[in-house]
């Protein structure tokens, strides 16, 4: 596993004096020969001593000029040196480095992946349609550029390995009791998503910022089925809760009927009064009050 290394890189602004100089002695090279060839024939020595700096100025300024690179805000050059990573300077501005290094470009800033739609099966082998967000940035250069071999495309396989894993862990719905589910438990779903994905993603050196769900549905196939049992839970729930209601009513009127004295009930006009109350309580149609003038035994 590589790691990233810092290296120590020119100043561009000294060596662009530097390479200005350069140029100018070329140009008084040429000025030289052309100025000594109108008086006369050039000597042999000097004209090879004109040539020769000349060329070398030349090469020289064309090496230095070479050596020259920016930085933007959260980017960063790899410096590479006839196949030896040397380092990677991240520090924004003009800077310059020996021409013989390869310099590749990688930007540090935050990224968003946003996985498409997969169709995976839960924990209980329900067919479920999933997808989601990945917020990651370059953290360590050395392992994005030398340890796999394209980290974006990597980010997005084992970002859809992980949440593929991540569905067949858990429930889509309706789990066991106090069990955590994909749609009950989205902050614990998203913090397992974010955690797996860091492992995955360690040796490409990416740091994982944020990971989440954006889309969460049964596949289509199940999907009347499964909105029906719902429904179905739902409306037992509400059962539940109005005969809950409805019983303690109940059990409230024929307490506060006794403690006041209000009637006198035995236990078959105490069973008509449950009887009653709880149709008007539960029932789902308006009640319509029947009034007996008679007893309950005439």
């Amino acid at each position: 596993m590589n790691k990233e290394m810092d290296i120590n890189v020119k100043s561009g602004w000294m060596m662009l004096v530097i390479d200005i100089l350069l140029l100018i002695g070329v140009a008084g090279c040429v000025i030289g020969l052309i100025v000594t060839a109108k008086h006369g024939r050039i000597p042999t020595s000097t004209g090879i001593l004109l040539i020769g700096g000349g060329i070398v100025l030349l090469i020289s300024f064309i090496l230095v000029s070479s050596g020259f690179f920016t930085l933007q805000p959260n980017e960063g050059r790899v410096l590479i040196l006839f196949g030896d990573y040397r380092g990677t300077a991240r520090k924004d501005g003009f800077h310059w480095a020996n021409p013989f290094m390869t310099k590749q470009k990688i930007s540090l800033r935050t990224r968003n992946f946003n996985g498409e739609k997969l169709k995976v099966n839960d924990k209980r082998g329900n067919p479920i349609e999933i997808a989601a967000v990945v917020v990651w940035h370059i953290e360590d250069t050395a392992q994005a550029f030398f340890d796999v071999d394209n980290y974006e495309e990597y980010v997005e396989v084992q970002s859809e390995s992980a949440v593929r894993h991540l569905a067949n862990c858990y429930a889509y719905d309706h789990g066991e009791e106090h069990e955590t589910t994909l749609r009950s438990g989205v902050e614990e779903v998203s913090h397992a998503l974010r955690d797996e994905l860091q492992q995955r993603l360690t040796k490409a050196g990416v740091r994982v910022e944020e990971a989440r769900l954006t889309h969460l549905a049964y596949a289509p196939e199940i999907a009347n089925a499964m909105l029906r049992r719902q429904q179905a839970e739902a409306i037992i729930d509400a059962r539940k809760k109005i005969v809950h209601g409805a019983v303690s009513m109940v059990k409230m009127a024929l307490h506060d009927l006794s403690d006041q004295n209000v009637v006198e009930l035995d236990d078959e006009r105490k069973s008509a009064m449950v009887s009653n109350l709880l149709v008007v309580l539960c029932g789902e149609a308006e009640a319509q009050p029947v009034i007996n003038t008679g007893t309950l035994y005439s």
